[in-house]
């Protein structure tokens, strides 16, 4: 049901790794050795979507436990990425109360941990964030249908987008689309556009 898709620039490490060098990876600059992995709903069609709605605040996420919400220069221009990204895209910004189609939040993870995540249980459980009275909907559930593992090194921006138009009819918040971002300067306001830039380069299935 889900897709994966890596920047091209991780296909490039992978060659460079069957090279002769001994530590290629030691010569990846900054901007290279940055990851950026999204996945979405095949059955979705996402030119059904009109309008969307973004938190106003990005969760930190620590040892599996949400501490807290922030709203720093960094996070701002994060957010503001992001929408302009989507109104690119053709969609409609709107405010929570306003029913949007799709809801976005955004998650800063800050940890060192592995893990196995059946995603069946992750909209219930634990990685992001997500609090369903935010988008209106007290008492549903979110939902997911794919298995993987995970490792997180250092900080990691997720970035989820929710399928808030059918959520009424199902009675769960599906997943639509996320879109993670790891590596080297991931927290630096200069790579912020760019890194949200790739993520959308490679997800050219989300337009009006």
């Amino acid at each position: 049901m889900k897709r994966y898709a890596l920047a091209p620039v991780l296909a490039a490490a992978v060659l460079m790794l069957g090279s002769c060098t001994k530590d290629p990876v030691s010569k990846l600059s900054s901007e290279e050795s940055r990851l950026y992995i999204t996945n979405h709903d095949s059955t979705i069609n996402f030119s059904s979507f009109k309008t969307f709605s973004i938190s106003d605040s990005v969760a930190v996420i620590s040892d599996d436990h949400l501490r807290g919400k922030t709203h720093d220069s960094f996070d701002s221009l994060l957010i503001a990425s992001l929408t302009n990204a989507m109104l690119q895209k053709g969609y409609i910004l709107v405010t929570n109360g306003e029913d949007p189609d799709l809801g976005i939040n955004v998650n800063n993870i800050i940890n060192t941990y592995t893990g196995y995540i059946d995603y069946g249980s992750y909209y219930n459980d634990y990685y992001g964030y997500w609090d369903p009275y935010y988008w209106g909907y007290p008492g549903y559930s979110y939902y997911g249908s794919y298995v993987g593992t995970y490792q997180v090194n250092e900080g990691v921006i997720s970035i989820d987008m929710f399928n808030l138009k059918d959520a009424s009819a199902s009675g769960k918040i599906k997943s639509a689309w996320n879109g993670v971002i790891r590596g080297a300067g991931i927290f630096n306001s200069a790579n912020v556009n760019s890194s949200v830039q790739a993520l959308f380069d490679q997800s050219a299935y989300i337009k009006q």
